[in-house]
């Protein structure tokens, strides 16, 4: 199997193969052929070959950030990450802080993933300038507050647009 990349070019023509791989057919006299997408530009579950044994970082549909190396896929793009750890982000009272919690081998429906990047391994400890990292403790406390307040104005948004005869988020009823 040849290795491409996004930058390489596409084989040219219906009957075109790369150099050094015999003569391309060809083709009758007519319209010229509508050129062809490389085959690494598919975005399927394959792509993830490239990606096993590397440190990655997935986002997920909740918010949740993972950093795990990836051992293990499927064709539904199912992720086993192992060694992973969960990072946290909070802005609270003037504070920017992160923790990391241990998660070890974790299992990732495909559907769930929002994000999916490898690690820059050089670049692995660097956290941007206004966070500190903090006990595990903390950040969930602060995470929890953070919730809650968002939670609260959720609360008043839908109240006042009640107010103008809007129905806010969630509040319909289920048909069954």
């Amino acid at each position: 199997m040849e290795r491409l990349n996004l930058s390489d070019a596409a084989p040219q023509g219906p009957g075109a193969l790369p150099p050094g791989q015999g003569q391309p057919m060809m083709m009758p006299p007519g319209p010229p052929p509508v050129p062809q997408l490389p085959p690494q530009m598919f975005t399927t579950a394959a792509q993830l070959l490239d990606l096993t044994d590397k440190k990655l970082m997935v986002v997920l549909r909740d918010g949740r950030k993972l950093i795990g190396v990836l051992r293990s896929w499927d064709q539904f793009g199912n992720l086993v990450l192992q060694d992973t750890v969960e990072r946290q982000f909070v802005h609270s009272e003037g504070k920017a802080l992160w923790a990391d919690i241990e998660r070890g081998l974790f299992l990732v429906r495909g559907e769930n993933v929002s994000l999916l990047g490898e690690i820059d391994l050089d670049k692995d400890d660097y956290i941007p300038e206004p966070f500190k990292e903090a006990p595990v403790e903390q950040v969930f406390a602060l995470k929890k507050q953070e919730e809650a307040a968002k939670k609260g104005t959720g609360k008043r948004r839908n109240k006042k647009l009640a107010e103008h005869g809007f129905e806010g988020e969630h509040s319909g009823e289920a048909i069954l």
